[in-house]
Formats: C-alpha cells, structure tokens, sequence
C-alpha cells in the first residue's frame, strides 16, 4: 500500500528531469538556444494546425509537450547498469527495448528507461536512453584488460545516492526532504567531469579503438551526453537552426517528412569540442580536448505494429542500398530524394494505415457513441457512423539506426569501424538484473484495452465471426 507521506514517482521523475535540464542548459548553452527554438516552433505548428490542437488537447496530451524530452547515458560495468535501473525505478521509470548498435558499428547494446503507464506518460515522459559498453567487442585483449580494470575502480553513484536507493525500496517510497535530495545526489552521476581519469596515452589508445569506448572509460562519470526536446515540425527547427547559430546533422534520421508521422526522426548538432586534463607521469594536470557531448531534437509519430515496422525496416534498407548517407553530408539531397520516392509505399493516411494494421491507435467513443442505448456493432461499423473515433499512439521509444546515425555523426567523419553483429539480449538482462519490457506487446495491450472501453457500442464477437 502506498504510504500518503511518500513522494509519488511522477514528481520526482518530474523533480529529475527539470533539474537534467537546468544543469545541462548551465554546461551547453547552445541546449538552451535549443530549447527556445523548439518552444517557437511547437508554437507555431499548434497555430496553424487548430484541428492538430485539438486532438493534442483532447487526448490529453498537449501540455506534455514542452515538457517532453529524453536524455542518453553510456554505461561501463554490468554493476552500473544495474544499479542504475534501482535508481530510475524509484522515478518510475523501467527498461523498455532491446537495442543492439553493434550493427551499426557502435560497440553498445542499450534499453530505454522511462514511465510505461499512461497517466505517468501525461504527468512527464522522460526517458533516458541507457547503453552499455561492450568491451567483449574490443578486439585488442590487453586494452580489453585495462579499461575493465580502469571501470571496475570507478564509483560513479554517490553513497548518499545508493542509500535513498536502498531506502525507498526497503521503505517503498521516500518523503519530500529524502526526494529532494535523492534528485540532488543521482544528478551528480550525470555531471560533466573535465577531468579524465585515464593517462592521455592510455587515452589515445582508447580513442583509436573507437571515440566512444573512450567517451565511457575515460572519465569519473557518464555524463549526460544529450538532452532531446520534443518538436512538432522537425523540418522546421531543422531549417531554423543555423540562423540561431548552431549547424545541424546534414540528414535527419528515420522516416521521411510525412502527413502522418510514425515512429521517431531525429536531428542534432555536432558534438562540442571541449577542454579536458590528463594526469600526466609527473604528476601534473596536462591540457586536452574530449568530443561527447551534443544537441538533439526529435519528432515523434505512430507506435507501429510488428508489420508495420517491418515495412518501415524494409524501406529504410532499400533507400539505403539506393543511397548510403555520407558521414560528411556530401550526399544528403540524393539520400532525403530517394527516401521519399521508397517510402511512398507506406500510406500516408491513419485510416488506410489502420485498417493495413500497420499502426497502433487508441479508441474512444465519440458524443454520439456516448449517447447511442443498446446499440451494437462491429468497430468497423462503429467507426464508419461516428460512434467510435480513434487517434494514433504515439511511438514512446527509440530506433537503433537513427541512434546509431547520431552516434556516428558526432563521434566525426572517420569514426566509422566495423564490429560483427552480436545482438545479446540474454547477457544484457542478465546485467541489468531484469527483463526489459516488449514495446510491441505493450502498445498492443493500450490499443486493446482502449477498444474494450468502447463495449457499449462495440459487439467484439462481430469482429471475431
């Protein structure tokens, strides 16, 4: 039973997120520029689209917006990435997905915490998009040796972070003074440290087997190296971006700009270029420069179905076996041509793309509906006379090769290594000490139990006959 002196999850999820936020905006400035652009933009997009606002407001989802980002950790040790999940259980959130990068070239596999229930979802969705190193894909066995020696004596939790951790479970849920400083202590293991503590040799050698292993063994701590705001009109921050002075990605990641958004499209800024100091053998703090930390948006459309995302994964590969794009950019206008010419196969219309069962939708009854006594049908039916309405869930996670596409934009041009394809959900649930939850099943059992709350009208035996 929970206890009415404890801080609900929400708030302090809530708490968290906006103090991610404050602090980060103090270390990148260029985020908060960021954050002022989408705000306009999102603005904008609700004035012109009044229907767009409309649905927004009546699914209760339009005051998440300017609310709604996600952060990016990479972890090191199987320890860390499990008590990491202690502590975002007590911000409600939990591991959702399994991403393998492997694939493309990024030695992590990865899940995505965040709050899964729905009225969690409206309060704050933050997500925090948590990999883990794969040191087993480090090729050289000594440098192997050495940076899990390096990890393993790292602490990047604080005792005061560990202890609320251990309270709240042990309590189940903390009182406002212990909320406030749980949020106080855990942000501490997002902070940017300048000082590495690796040698600048041993650095370098990190560094040349790839940006990110040494990006994740190199320092104290993690460090957020993103936060994402949330934008309706991708394109248009896109656009936007180098008249307030920052120079966006050349192509943004995921599907096409369509009428009817799916899944995820991201874009960033190129990863910063900032100071740091290596211990040197005398002893003294030496001058050096570490690329991370960088600049993202998102757009967010339809949670698709596993056929839908299968259509979505097959264009993806045919417009890239048509165009790669160059890490440089130098081909961008070739590679956004032929990814809206192939993905003029998927419908751009929530009613075809709906009854193609390719997307997930939520149902409600309408006033009509509300109104209608004893009166049964198919939803079919109940659609086409306007007793059932429906609107399209949105897609609450992430896509490994748009990740990846960020990843390997902001680690530069000649980062790109090949690793073999080694997808291991088993050992990553093994190290994160559970199992991560099936987005497809979850968005399925949303869309579910949104057409059994349509029983006055909807006769689900019709369907079935």
């Amino acid at each position: 039973m929970t206890n009415a002196r404890f801080v609900s999850p929400d708030e302090i999820r809530s708490a968290f997120s906006a103090a991610m936020s404050a602090m980060y905006r103090d270390e990148v400035p260029a985020y908060g520029t960021l954050m002022s652009l989408v705000t306009q933009v999102n603005e904008e997009t609700l004035a012109n689209d009044p229907a767009l606002k409309e649905r927004l407001a009546a699914t209760d989802s339009l005051a998440r917006i300017s609310e709604e980002r996600h952060g990016a950790i990479r972890l090191g040790t199987p320890a860390e990435l499990a008590m990491m999940r202690r502590a975002f259980a007590v911000m409600g959130m939990f591991p959702v997905g399994y991403y393998d990068l492997s694939t493309a070239g990024v030695p992590v596999h990865s899940t995505a915490f965040r709050p899964i229930e729905d009225e969690s979802l409206k309060r704050n969705p933050f997500r925090v998009f948590t990999s883990l190193l794969r040191l087993d894909l480090i090729a050289d066995e000594q440098l192997r040796a050495e940076a899990a020696a390096g990890l393993a004596e790292r602490r990047i939790f604080t005792d005061g972070a560990i202890s609320l951790v251990e309270k709240a479970e042990s309590e189940g849920g903390l009182t406002e003074p212990d909320a406030r400083k749980f949020v106080a202590e855990v942000l501490e293991t997002f902070r940017w440290h300048d000082r590495a503590i690796v040698s600048a040799d041993m650095y370098k050698r990190l560094h040349d087997a790839h940006r990110l292993i040494a990006d994740v063994v190199s320092f104290k701590g993690p460090h957020i190296n993103h936060l994402t705001p949330r934008t309706l009109d991708i394109d248009s921050v896109q656009d936007r971006m180098p008249a307030h002075g920052i120079a966006p990605k050349a192509v943004v990641e995921g599907p096409p700009t369509r009428k009817c958004p799916i899944l995820l499209r991201q874009t960033s800024f190129k990863a910063l270029e900032e100071p740091v100091s290596f211990i040197g053998e005398d002893g003294e703090w030496k001058k050096g420069s570490h690329t991370a930390r960088f600049g993202e948006i998102e757009q967010r459309g339809l949670a698709l179905t596993p056929k839908g995302r299968g259509l979505y994964d097959k264009l993806l590969n045919d417009t890239r076996a048509l165009v790669r794009p160059a890490a440089d950019g130098s081909n961008s206008a070739e590679y956004v041509a032929a990814l809206a010419q192939v993905f003029q196969a998927f419908p751009d219309d929530w009613n075809e793309i709906r009854k193609a069962g390719l997307g997930y939708f939520r149902y409600s009854l309408t006033a009509k509906g509300e109104a209608a006594a004893g009166y049964k049908t198919d939803l079919e039916t109940a659609i086409a006379e306007g007793f059932v309405q429906f609107d399209p869930i949105v897609y609450e996670d992430f896509l490994p090769v748009s990740a990846a596409g960020i990843f390997q934009s902001n680690l530069g041009d000649d980062a790109t290594q090949e690793f073999t394809a080694s997808p291991n959900q088993v050992m990553f649930e093994r190290d994160l000490g559970a199992s991560v939850l099936d987005e497809f099943a979850h968005y399925a059992a949303i869309e579910r139990a949104s057409i059994e709350a349509c029983l006055s009208v909807v006769d689900l035996a019709m369907a079935a006959e």
